[in-house]
Order: structure tokens, then C-alpha cells, then sequence
């Protein structure tokens, strides 16, 4: 079934809502779970904690792991508290281990201890061993239900074995081969098993040409692989080569997300991503660390400004000037930043190299503030009548746009270099340092002609 819009949700959501309200249960579980899981969630969201509570009584602990797959990840630990214990016991058993062990990590220590002593004894196990592992990396991300089949088996054997563990996988388009130590030694598709003859032997039709992660790796580096290889799942293995799980396509559209999500948080000056669930207390906590330091920063500019006291005295005008050069500077600085940090979140900066991006963005600079540098020179010759101070600001303008843009990119590049998230160097950051550049430039030049001015 096709995604509903909201007005169609709710439209189906009243006719369900008046089945659930009238204890139609059966009426209620044919209209609802005739929804895509999708749907399912969306509806689910928008009730209140009383109906939510009726949804939990009238469906079972499978159905109702379908439907905490799509909820909103910041909202599924709610819903989660809201179950009776035993019974959200049973929804993690039901849900693919990788997104199982995705919502116990954002719960309680203890209460995820306390699910897992609740769990079935096999489900539990595959979860704690996932949960060991550190977040954001190959392991944490990985799913262990998937089909493997042995490279001595015949064609035949396998599609024997598939069928039988093809309804707990989580992809079967590509079957992972191991051998009798269970190493990863190849690969093969569905659809090669499927036209091979039923006695030809898996090690004569896979490839042994297998991409793999190990589970260890960045999950960010693991989405960049996916992408450059059109990947719909991805093996991981242990430093022995050991097949430990594998990520599908899914998760890693998850994490691109999340990635996303936390860079544009970064950016933003913020030190953790902030969610719509979050209280004012938590969300001023987020913040209030960059903010602090972005104030420091910006008294810094403030004594700057007081050390050329003398200068905006003797030509007063100067003063007009000092948001236009400040905010170009931030602007053009912010700029340069999203390109290098999107040419490096992507990994055109290895296929480009750093030195081209400088190249890139230091010409780039020259361009704009030659520019900007020119047109507002004749803006300030024409309107306010002063030649001098017209050429002054422009002058500024150039030169502070051609060191912001090269400063915006330089920063994250460097960042990189030693292996710190570049997404750090937030675009307040940039701006705020920018900010001081670009009054040491303007103050600068303004004291150095200051003969000129009074003589203009």
C-alpha cells in the first residue's frame, strides 16, 4: 500500500478509532494492520496515552514490534516506558536485533537489564552481544539475522537451507558463504543461486571477490562504502575474517540520517542534537557550552574593537562599517566551511585532494571580495561623498573575504587531518573568528590611512 498523507490517516484513523472505542476488536485488527507498518507508526504517534494503552492490549508483541520499527527514534522510548514490562520484553524479541539493540542503547542501564532478563535466552544473548560493542561502529549497527550457507554445499543443499531461514533473515538477495571455520570466503547472489544447477557446488558459482567491514569501522565510513559500491548489504567480520553479521541498506540509510542530523546540529553550535522531545533545561544544556565559549570569543572582538578607540574618534563614520565587514566575513567564512565539510563527509576530498580545495576556495575569495570589495567602494564614494573612506571599506572587504574564505576552509581541512570531526568547527565558530579577523584588517588599514581619512 502506497504512504498516506496525514489527512488520509486521519481519516482512516477515525474509522478505526470507532472500532476500538466499541471493543470491536476484530473489526479494529482487520482495518489496522491492513496499514503499512509505516502508517501503523504514524497513527500511532499521534494518539493520546489512554489510546495508546488499548493499541498495546489488542495487539500482539510481533505486530507491535512492526510498528515501533517506524516510530520516531525519539519517541519510542516513551512508548516503550508506557508498556508493561513483560510485554515490551516481548516486542524486542520480535524486532530485528539491530533495531532492538538501536532503542535498548538510548534506555536505562538497569532497565535494559531488566528486559534481558526477561527476554527469551537466545534473543538476549544475540542483544548483549551487539550491545557490547561501541557505538556508532560496524558492530553496534550490524544485524545477526542473516542466511549463510557453507561453500562444500551443493546448490541444491542451499536452497534447501534458505528456505528454511529465509522467514528470520532480514535480506536474502545476497547469501554470505563461509567455510568449515567460518571464515568469509565469498558471496552470491539470489539470483545466481537461482538459475545454478541444483548439483553444482556453491565454491564453483560464488565470488570469492567479497567486500567486507571490519567491526570496528566508523559507521559514517561504512555509509560512504555503501554508496560507492551500490551495496544493499555489507558483511562484517572479525580481525580473523570470522563473519560476525551483516548491515543492510536500511540501517545505513538510518545512519545517514543520524550523520546528517548531528553534522547540521554541529553547525548550528550545538554540542548534542537536540530533538522537539526535549525539555527547555535540556535544550539550553545542548547549547549552552558553545554559547559560552562563542561569548568569550566575542569579548575578544569587543577589546579589539576598544584597543582602536583612538581611530573610530578621529573618523566616527568607521563605525557604520563594522557590521557590514563583520557579517560579510561570517557569511563568506560559513560558506567556504559547508563546502569542506561536504566535500570531506562525502569523500571528494580524497579523490581531489586538500591542496585543490584550498586552490579552489582561495580563488573563489579572490573573486567575491574583489567583488563585493569594488561595489562597495563606489557604494560609499557616491552615498556618503567620501572617496577615501570608500576605497578603505572596500579594500577591508576584499581582504577580509579572500582570508575568511580560505580561514573556513582551512579550518575543518586541518580538523581532518587530525582525525577530529570537522563538523566541529560550527558555522558560529567561523563566523566568531571571522569577526576577529576581520576587525584586526579593517581597524588595522583604517589607523595605517588615517592621514588620508582626516585628509579626505
Amino acid at each position: 500500500m502506497e504512504q498516506l498523507e496525514k489527512h488520509e490517516r486521519m481519516q482512516i484513523w477515525e474509522n478505526i478509532q470507532q472500532a476500538l472505542m466499541n471493543e470491536q476488536i476484530d473489526q479494529f485488527r482487520a482495518d489496522f494492520l491492513e496499514l503499512h507498518p509505516y502508517d501503523q507508526a504514524k497513527i500511532f504517534e499521534e494518539q493520546d496515552g489512554e489510546v495508546r494503552f488499548l493499541i498495546y492490549t489488542y495487539l500482539s508483541p510481533k505486530e507491535m514490534a512492526e510498528v515501533m520499527e517506524h516510530v520516531d527514534r525519539d519517541l519510542v522510548t516513551t512508548f516503550i516506558a508506557e508498556m508493561v514490562p513483560a510485554f515490551a520484553a516481548k516486542v524486542f524479541e520480535e524486532m530485528s536485533t539491530d533495531d532492538a539493540v538501536d532503542i535498548l542503547n538510548e534506555l536505562d542501564k538497569n532497565k535494559v537489564a531488566s528486559f534481558l532478563t526477561i527476554m527469551n535466552k537466545e534473543e538476549s544473548e544475540e542483544i548483549k552481544e551487539l550491545l557490547h560493542y561501541e557505538e556508532k561502529t560496524a558492530g553496534s549497527i550490524m544485524t545477526t539475522e542473516f542466511v549463510v550457507i557453507h561453500h562444500e554445499m551443493t546448490v541444491k543443499e542451499a536452497m534447501r537451507h534458505l528456505r528454511k531461514e529465509a522467514p528470520d533473515a532480514e535480506t536474502i538477495y545476497y547469501i554470505y558463504v563461509v567455510d568449515s571455520f567460518k571464515k568469509l570466503v565469498g558471496v552470491i547472489s539470489l539470483r545466481d543461486l537461482i538459475i545454478a544447477e541444483g548439483d553444482w557446488l556453491i565454491q564453483e558459482v560464488m565470488s570469492e571477490r567479497v567486500v567486507s567491514v571490519p567491526v570496528g569501522e566508523d559507521q559514517e565510513d561504512i555509509a560512504q562504502m555503501m554508496r560507492d559500491y551500490d551495496f544493499l548489504a555489507l558483511p562484517v567480520v572479525d580481525f580473523q575474517n570470522h563473519l560476525l553479521g551483516i548491515i543492510t541498506v536500511d540501517d545505513i540509510m538510518d545512519v545517514m540520517e543520524e550523520e546528517a542530523s548531528d553534522d547540521y546540529s554541529k553547525l548550528a553550535g550545538i554540542s548534542d542534537v537536540e530533538s522537539f522531545g526535549d525539555t527547555a533545561l535540556q535544550s539550553a544544556k545542548k547549547r549552552l557550552p558553545w554559547l559560552i565559549a562563542l561569548l568569550f570569543l566575542g569579548m575578544f572582538t569587543a577589546s579589539i574593537i576598544s584597543r582602536f578607540e583612538h581611530t573610530l574618534d578621529q573618523v566616527a563614520l568607521l563605525a557604520a562599517f563594522i557590521p557590514v565587514i563583520a557579517g560579510m566575513a561570517g557569511n563568506t567564512g560559513t560558506q567556504a566551511l559547508a563546502v569542506a565539510v561536504r566535500s570531506i563527509s562525502t569523500g571528494d576530498i580524497d579523490k581531489i585532494g586538500k591542496a585543490s580545495v584550498m586552490w579552489q576556495e582561495a580563488k573563489t575569495g579572490v573573486i567575491t571580495g574583489t567583488t563585493c570589495g569594488v561595489l562597495i567602494t563606489l557604494i560609499v564614494a557616491f552615498w556618503y561623498g567620501e572617496l577615501y573612506l570608500g576605497i578603505l571599506v572596500g579594500i577591508s572587504i576584499m581582504a577580509t573575504l579572500i582570508v575568511a574564505t580560505i580561514a573556513g576552509a582551512f579550518v575543518p581541512l586541518v580538523m581532518h587531518r587530525f582525525n577530529i570531526d570537522p563538523a566541529v568547527a560550527s558555522g558560529p565558530f567561523i563566523t566568531t573568528l571571522n569577526d576577529i579577523i576581520s576587525m584586526f584588517i579593517y581597524f588595522g588599514l583604517a589607523t595605517l590611512f588615517m592621514n588620508l581619512l582626516l585628509g579626505g
